[in-house]
């Protein structure tokens, strides 16, 4: 069902969370008024917005940005920031709310962080804006928006005039064989000591490295994309909780259940239920 919010022109709630890497929770545009403001706290969510006209200021970490037609800004997650429209230039914008474990390590390489939430692409915009408004018109089908988010990311990281290269290159190569070795070994046990061993780090280091990139510990991961895959494996009623259980990594139901209610606040044949 259509949502608006009061001064926006287009907002749509899309709650998609299928994909391992990216999670998109809501597309919108918005034409400002002159002076429009906004001011956003958000938890375990990154904000995106790409000015397609007109300029504005935004506040975050105690710095404020002059922000112009055909760049975007950043609002991290668990972040107060404020922004605001021109008086005589109001700006207009198309924003994304999004998430996943790669979110963080992808704008980084395209040179957006909290540090420097601004991004200026070395060529034309339009590829990049073109790609945002085509996510706003599919917005009802989850896997073009997803597909598309991943080719606007490519085309952002290829084209940032802040993008960072080999001071990044290692850690993040580490993070990445990490996460695909917790998609690869879930349902195995993990340890954390044996995934360390494997890329020659210290474990200390690397759950460090790991929660700077991500912002999840490596056991928070490693947990969440277990449940994860649990609920869709729930939604088949032919297969049983216990093997559930099994599937997903843990040796009994009753450590399964606890983990999965405590995480979800029901237990698996509850959740089950009321998703049938």
């Amino acid at each position: 069902m259509a949502q608006v919010l009061e001064g926006c022109d287009f907002c749509k709630f899309v709650n998609y969370e299928d994909s391992d890497d990216f999670y998109l929770y809501e597309v919108g545009r918005n034409k400002c008024e002159p002076l429009y403001s906004y001011e956003h706290f958000v938890k375990n969510r990154i904000i995106l917005h790409f000015i397609v006209k007109g300029k504005g200021i935004l506040k975050i970490n105690n710095r404020q940005y002059n922000i112009h037609a055909h760049q975007a800004f950043l609002i991290p997650d668990n972040t107060r920031a404020f922004y605001q429209a021109d008086k005589d230039e109001p700006w207009e914008y198309i924003w994304f709310h999004i998430g996943g474990p790669k979110i963080p390590m992808i704008l980084k390489e395209a040179g957006l962080t909290s540090e420097h939430p601004v991004y200026t692409p070395l060529s034309s915009s339009k590829e990049i804006e073109e790609l945002a408004m085509d996510i706003l018109k599919h917005y009802t089908r989850q896997y073009y928006c997803v597909g598309t988010l991943y080719k606007l990311c490519d085309y952002m990281i290829e084209n940032s005039a802040g993008k960072e290269e080999a001071a990044i290159s290692n850690s993040l190569l580490y993070v990445k064989n990490v996460i695909s070795y917790i998609q690869l070994k879930y349902s195995e046990p993990v340890k954390i000591d044996n995934i360390a061993f494997s890329l020659g780090l210290n474990r200390s280091y690397l759950t460090r490295l790991f929660k700077d990139a991500t912002g999840y510990s490596l056991q928070d991961y490693l947990l969440t994309y277990r449940m994860k895959m649990a609920v869709k494996m729930l939604a088949n009623n032919s297969i049983s909780v216990s093997q559930v259980a099994l599937n997903v990594g843990y040796k009994d139901t009753f450590t399964f259940s606890k983990a999965f209610k405590r995480h979800f606040g029901k237990s698996p044949s509850e959740y089950r239920s009321a998703n049938a």
